[in-house]
């Protein structure tokens, strides 16, 4: 399996509009994160892990030519407001993009973005809307996705659930908070995980800040971590220079190859 870190910044993203500071200025390309997002490129297709705003621009950067299949880890706006961008696909494969989503999303997503859900809203004759067909996820309840199967993983992120999973020797979370116990032991001894993390120091209510990243990443037993979801209050080079071995901070672009265990 091979994944490719498309956005690793939070809904701000860095460099953050009208600041200064050492992040937003750095010359680093590293330290230029868009919105959350990454591929994951299996045997049988390429999953697509949510749809930022900058979706089509990190597509052309990372030369993604196709996307089979899409999860979304839950709706907030910097996870779902690119999703337009995946009209291209449906509209080369003449087929809707399957799509899973957690169960609690379905409706609000279909709602939010009527005109791609409801059958009954169809575009005008010579114009186009993406063809998605959600699925319901459900937490410890296995789909198959691309001939994989994958293990819905559920952490909290404030008042609402995310949905990180588990698939081979891959653990991907974005935006919890903690691993409850149920996702310590879907991701034990993974090769590779990969999980939110905004800052050094001061708590957040809803996100792992560095340290907390760091010692979930030591329960869990990961072989490497990957931190993504990163803010402009740190650096690229701060995080390399304080990290422990085996944890390294993703950037925009980077390409991870993991274990197919």
């Amino acid at each position: 399996m091979k994944l490719t870190f498309l956005g690793t910044g939070t809904s701000f993203g860095v460099p953050v509009v009208g600041c200064d500071c050492a992040a937003c200025t750095s010359l680093d390309p590293r330290d230029r994160r868009t919105r959350h997002g990454a591929v994951l490129e299996l045997s049988e297709g390429r999953l697509l892990v949510d749809a930022p705003p900058e979706l089509r621009l990190q597509l052309l950067a990372a030369e993604v030519r196709t996307v089979d299949a899409v999860w979304f880890t839950h709706i907030h706006a910097d996870h779902i407001h690119g999703i337009d961008d995946l009209r291209v696909f449906t509209v080369r494969r003449q087929t809707d993009l399957p799509a899973w989503v957690g169960e609690e999303y379905v409706e609000p997503l279909a709602e939010h973005l009527r005109y791609i859900f409801d059958d009954d809203v169809q575009p005008a004759q010579g114009s186009s809307k993406p063809r998605i067909r959600l699925h319901r996820l459900e937490p410890g309840r296995p789909v198959e996705i691309l001939g994989r199967s994958f293990m819905p993983v559920e952490v909290p992120h404030g008042p609402v659930r995310v949905y990180g999973f588990r698939v081979g020797g891959l653990g991907y979370v974005t935006d919890g908070k903690m691993l409850p116990p149920a996702a310590m032991e879907a991701f034990r001894g993974v090769d590779v995980l990969v999980l939110n993390a905004l800052w050094f120091g001061r708590p957040h209510p809803s996100h792992f800040n560095v340290e907390e990243a760091v010692e979930a990443a030591r329960a869990v037993g990961a072989t490497r971590t990957f931190l993504t979801h990163l803010t402009h209050r740190v650096t690229h080079a701060q995080l390399l220079a304080k990290l422990p071995e085996g944890v390294e901070p993703a950037y925009d672009g980077l390409t991870v190859h993991v274990n197919d265990d």
